[in-house]
């Protein structure tokens, strides 16, 4: 299985994007997406930092409702 991506959170958003999150509004560093479903989720904004695989991880699995393997599926596109 391969190793989960690290991203910057500018690279992530645009993905979330993608998915049909939009930017709800922001908080200091926080960015809060919301999906039309519902689904919500937050993004720390640090220049220059890549997210924590486990933060990431976290994020796919209980805010996206997705599985590890669906969202890798979604980064090969």
């Amino acid at each position: 299985m391969a190793k989960f991506p690290l991203l910057t959170a500018r690279e992530f958003i645009k993905i979330l994007k993608k998915l049909g999150f939009e930017n709800k509004r922001q908080e200091g560093s926080h960015i809060f997406l919301q999906h039309s479903d519902g689904r919500t989720t937050v993004v720390p904004n640090h220049p220059g930092e890549k997210l924590d695989r486990g933060l990431l991880l976290k994020i796919v699995k209980k805010d996206l409702e997705m599985s590890r393997e669906e969202f890798m599926k979604l980064l090969k596109r």
